[in-house]
């Protein structure tokens, strides 16, 4: 049977960029998810600009599998105080929520208008442009997000999500446009992809396992992160994580693992693998000592425990003093972290530096340096010989 398709514009959609279109959005999407037929189709044509305020699509639907083509161009308002939402539902732009079978597709874009939140503490606030949240199979690809207010694209207590082919961008001094920000889902793919922002192009935060990156474009950004973990002596974990072919252009870091003093939980069975860096300030990071901007730091006898840990075939070059940073808790040092074929050299601007890049190392044990690793890590037993 062939799917149910219904365009915006027949339930009454403007698309001119100044008329709200949210109130047809809404009757457009409560035809689709009424309907009969086993699959629906939303569709956003192309060639016209939608106006929307906050609006959250519910897939609780007679139909099980839904498509939102989007080949237009989704608007956020611009000024705060014109968005028209209660304050607890205000935190995300577009959510999708309760999905089983969701395919997000298309040409089209969303765009944030960001600029004036940017001016305003936003740092506390969860928000995102779009968000996928309490979803399954879930297949997200195409699509251009420009200009979040803060998280570009939210995924949250999802599983077997997958992202591909997506176009995000926001300025790089624009304050905590994280690209993508994961958390509390299992089964997540996010691939071939570009992103430039002013924050983490990805962020691994709790409850996440088995989340898979590959050839990801990061820059301008802070690089992808896992964490902060552990804020506030909470428990939390993160596990299974890979990441492979991933380009670090001009970032602030390159592969990062944060946790507050005084956690709790996990970050373990994390790769990285098949890595370049052009112009990256710090590339490889572990630091266990975040602390509350200031604030005296203490010294804890709990952290998150950060463990197996592999570092294979990263290449590039690094515009900061140091290239490796391992800063680990002394109460619970890091542990087999391992590393090969590590190659970081000065770009320009590092050449203001004497000699050659250096490693820090900080409460790490029974961790190995299986092969070349450059610059030397001293906190690493070799292997092998070379």
């Amino acid at each position: 049977m062939e799917p149910f398709v219904y365009d915006v514009n027949l339930a009454g959609a403007i698309g001119d960029g100044e008329s709200d279109d949210t109130e047809a959005f809404k009757n457009a999407w409560n035809v689709v998810c009424s309907s009969h037929i086993s699959s629906g189709i939303f569709r956003v044509p192309y060639g016209q600009k939608f106006l929307l305020q906050p609006l959250t699509f519910n897939g609780e639907c007679r139909p099980r599998n839904i498509t939102f083509q989007i080949d237009g161009i989704l608007i956020a308002p611009s000024d705060p105080s014109s968005w028209k939402c209660k304050e607890t539902n205000c935190n995300n732009w577009i959510t999708f929520q309760h999905f089983d079978g969701l395919i997000i597709q298309g040409t089209g874009s969303l765009h944030g208008q960001g600029q004036k939140w940017w001016q305003m503490a936003l740092f506390f606030i969860k928000a995102a442009g779009f968000a996928i949240l309490d979803s399954k199979n879930v297949h997200i690809s195409g699509l251009t997000s420009v200009d979040s207010r803060k998280w570009h694209i939210s995924i949250e207590r999802s599983s077997s999500v997958h992202a591909s082919k997506l176009n995000i961008k926001a300025p790089k001094d624009s304050p905590n446009t994280d690209g993508i920000r994961i958390q509390h889902s299992t089964n997540v793919t996010i691939a071939s992809s570009i992103i430039k922002t002013g924050y983490d192009c990805i962020g691994i935060g709790d409850g996440s396992k088995y989340i898979n990156i590959n050839r990801i474009f990061c820059g301008p950004g802070h690089g992808i992160s896992i964490g902060s973990l552990g804020e506030n002596g909470r428990r939390e974990t993160v596990e299974y994580v890979t990441v492979r072919r991933a380009n670090f252009y001009a970032t602030e870091n390159g592969l990062k693992i944060k946790t507050w003093q005084g956690g709790h939980g996990y970050a373990r069975y994390i790769r990285f693998e098949h890595i370049s860096f052009s112009k990256v300030i710090r590339p490889i990071i572990i630091d266990q000592y975040t602390w509350p901007l200031h604030q005296h730091c203490k010294n804890y006898s709990t952290a998150v425990e950060i463990s197996n840990i592999l570092y294979n075939d990263l290449r590039g070059t690094t515009n900061g003093e140091i290239a490796v940073e391992l800063s680990c808790s002394k109460s619970v040092p890091c542990k087999n972290i391992r590393m090969k074929d590590i190659q970081l050299d000065y770009g320009i601007n590092g050449k203001m530096y004497d000699g050659h890049p250096k490693s820090h190392c900080l409460n790490v044990v029974q961790s190995w340096d299986e092969g070349y690793v450059y610059p030397n890590v001293p906190c690493l037993t070799k292997k092998l010989s070379y």
